[in-house]
């Protein structure tokens, strides 16, 4: 077991091995997207380079300490690396992340011998998790029905980002008896009752392959469920946020990465008195002014995770939550504007197919989409002028 300075350093190289990396990434993102399909080359080479250890504590193997507060530091700074070589891959990865640290986290009743099995399956075979939990659409919810040594579960889900490499899902339901609670249940893809539906085909972040997954009366075993637990952690929604904003500004980033290069192959400027885009002072004024905002929602991004971190248990969170919102919306609308800009500066020959460079600013917008940017500004304005913030609950639903 790695001592935390030893920890540390670990995460470090991981972050250094994946930016590295980044243009295979890129490429493995171009080919995925091209396709619409999973890109299932880029997550095997972030298991190769290790990069789960991020998810999994040390008693397991792994990198993070376990606690609620610890660990994000690294976790956002490699998904923003993640996804700068590809958005999609950075969503699919942070999902099995998010899910590893609610099923090791202090919040987790699993049996020791569960979690020594998912450590092992997660860091030695790849294992990739999903987070079942959208019903939006369907009718009916999801429920889970005691039987003998388990349960049995039915119903279907909408959204299910990172289920192309099949995987595991942790289901949110509801499972049943006197007094009906929310349950968490851990089903495998490949199970023969597991429907698959295939109907994901949106605009960007084609490789999430977040698509609708109906689980048919498929019985789980105990070891393999547990309580979903009623409140949401100060801790969890500001960590949901930046997760939210380390993937747009990586795929800001990555749109800066690729307008850069291929500025450096065009041979003349946007001004015709100017015969390379070097000499353009246009051309580095726009280039200059996207570095400026994507460095500077880099570095509130990067603050406010290094505030969550260090928050104490007991402390007053809404600051930094409100921080984490914060970063948010600085990394949407930097990455957005990156992702606008690459063809109105490297004119129309970029906009060929052999590029798809379109798909920066598709995979951009399909993210933002996910839940309202006003939103989040209506929280800060609150929280500035009144200094509170609305129930957690209102803020992320399930």
């Amino acid at each position: 077991m790695p001592t935390q300075l030893e920890g540390a350093a670990e995460a470090r190289a991981l972050i250094t091995a994946i930016r590295e990396r980044r243009g295979e990434l890129a490429e493995g993102g171009f080919a995925s997207d091209r396709d619409n399909a999973d890109p299932t080359a880029n997550l095997a080479l972030l298991a190769e380079i290790g990069a789960a250890r991020l998810a999994v504590p040390t008693e397991y193997g792994g990198l993070w300490d376990g606690t609620e507060h610890r660990g994000w530091g690294a976790v956002i700074r490699a998904v923003r690396e993640v996804s700068a070589g590809d958005g999609p891959t950075g969503q699919n990865w942070l999902t099995t992340v998010l899910v590893a640290r609610e099923l090791f986290g202090p919040g987790s009743s699993l049996p020791k011998s569960t979690r020594v099995e998912l450590a092992r399956r997660i860091l030695d075979d790849g294992l990739r998790l999903v987070s079942s939990a959208a019903e939006a659409g369907v009718a009916g919810t999801t429920t889970a029905r005691p039987a003998e040594g388990g349960v049995v579960i039915s119903g279907t889900k909408t959204f299910n980002t990172n289920s192309g490499g099949l995987g595991m899902a942790m289901v949110r339901c509801l499972l049943q008896g006197e007094q009906p609670a929310h349950h968490k249940v851990l089903v495998d893809l490949n199970h023969p009752r597991v429907q698959l539906h295939g109907d994901w085909d949106n605009m960007g972040q084609r490789g999430t392959r977040s698509q609708t997954v109906t689980y048919q009366d498929v019985f789980v075993p105990d070891g393999w469920h547990q309580p979903a637990g009623e409140q949401l952690s100060p801790v969890f929604v500001g960590a949901v946020m930046l997760l939210h904003a380390a993937l747009m500004q990586g795929i800001g980033d990555g749109a800066l990465d690729a307008l850069v290069q291929h500025t450096r192959t065009m041979k003349r400027g946007s001004l015709p008195q100017f015969a390379t885009p070097t000499e353009d002072p246009l051309i580095m004024r726009r280039i200059g002014a996207l570095s400026s905002k994507l460095a500077a929602s880099r570095a509130l991004l990067h603050s406010a995770v290094d505030q969550l971190e260090a928050a104490q248990d007991g402390e007053d969170m809404d600051a930094v939550t409100i921080d984490c919102f914060r970063a948010k919306v600085a990394a949407v609308e930097a990455s957005l504007e990156a992702a606008a800009e690459i063809h109105e500066i490297t004119g129309a020959r970029s906009t060929s197919n052999a590029y798809r460079y379109d798909r920066y600013w598709r995979n951009a917008r399909t993210f933002a989409s996910h839940d309202p940017t006003d939103a989040k500004n209506v929280y800060i304005g609150g929280y500035e002028l009144g200094n509170r913030l609305p129930p957690l609950s209102t803020i992320i639903r399930f």
